[in-house]
């Protein structure tokens, strides 16, 4: 029972993050960045280039102060939760899919003001990409996706180990700015280049999932090893020590997490030996077989 309710309380917080971030990132980009002309990078840039083409181009009626670049986003992005569903599972797919649909009706409904809030265009990219950047990462500190890029590079990192995320939004955001090379003048893709960045250093600081961790955990209790494998799914190594001082045998356990797990690893522990001395090591390089987790 009590697991359950930490199971329930998880999700919980998980949610408030998907919401919270979504609608920060809705904010960033529709009250900021779209008044200015400018554009994201990746899959969500690209549904603003075919928005500009469908209104702009095509003529096609769209209300004024309702952007449809969240409509189209959720279209584009249709083929690809099936794609995290087959290589994902089913538990990623199902929370992108929710997350996804909770962004794009974000996009939709936050107003376009009809003048920029901010004139300078060098401020509104460093406001714009704090609050979006911070947004996008409180999705994915909840364990979720918003989708597009996102799913592509962590369906190549599930396959390739060494793979990086990074390089498919490298090539996205690529794409999307030679296209606005094109389209626009090159000011825009300066200004679109300044605020993507500022969103990028925003999310590295708000999502922590991808920061290795290793635990050491000092214990005179048996358990604590078997725990943590039927809890995370996590491998688990053990010696015995003796303390120095005392000349008690001691259990030392050693396991590598992602930095998000840290919570629950303390939970597990502390569940069976309050007394235990862990030590936490952020920032190590991994090399091996390793399971990289969202």
């Amino acid at each position: 029972m009590g697991r359950f309710k930490e199971n329930k309380k998880d999700l919980l917080i998980q949610a408030v993050y998907a919401v919270m971030g979504s609608l920060l990132f809705a904010l960033g980009v529709n009250l900021i960045i779209v008044p200015l002309g400018l554009y994201n990078g990746g899959f969500m840039g690209i549904a603003q280039l075919l928005r500009t083409f469908f209104v702009e181009v095509c003529r096609l009626p769209v209300p004024s102060g309702i952007d449809m670049s969240g409509v189209i986003y959720f279209i584009i992005n249709i083929p690809l939760f099936y794609m995290g569903l087959r290589v994902l599972g089913k538990e990623f797919a199902v929370k992108t899919l929710i997350t996804v649909t909770i962004q794009s009706i974000f996009l939709v409904v936050v107003p376009i003001p009809a003048a920029p809030i901010i004139d300078d265009f060098l401020t509104s990219c460093i406001i714009g990409g704090l609050i979006a950047g911070t947004g996008t990462g409180l999705v994915l500190r909840g364990r979720s996706s918003g989708g597009g890029q996102d799913i592509i590079g962590l369906c190549c990192a599930k396959k390739y180990p060494n793979f990086s995320v990074g390089r498919i939004n490298i090539m996205m955001n690529v794409l999307v700015y030679v296209i606005c090379l094109f389209m626009f003048n090159i000011e825009i893709v300066i200004y679109s280049l300044i605020y993507t960045t500022v969103l990028a250093m925003a999310l590295d600081r708000v999502h922590i999932q991808n920061i290795n961790t290793s635990v050491m955990i000092f214990t005179k209790k048996l358990g604590i090893s078997k725990a943590i494998i039927e809890q995370t799914g996590r491998g688990v190594t053990n010696w015995d020590g003796e303390g120095a001082y005392t000349n008690k045998t001691s259990y030392i356990l050693f396991v590598m997490i992602s930095k998000y797990e840290v919570g629950q690893i303390k939970r597990i522990v502390h569940s069976i030996d309050p007394d235990a001395f862990m030590i936490f090591t952020e920032g190590c390089a991994v090399k091996g077989n390793f399971e990289k987790r969202l």
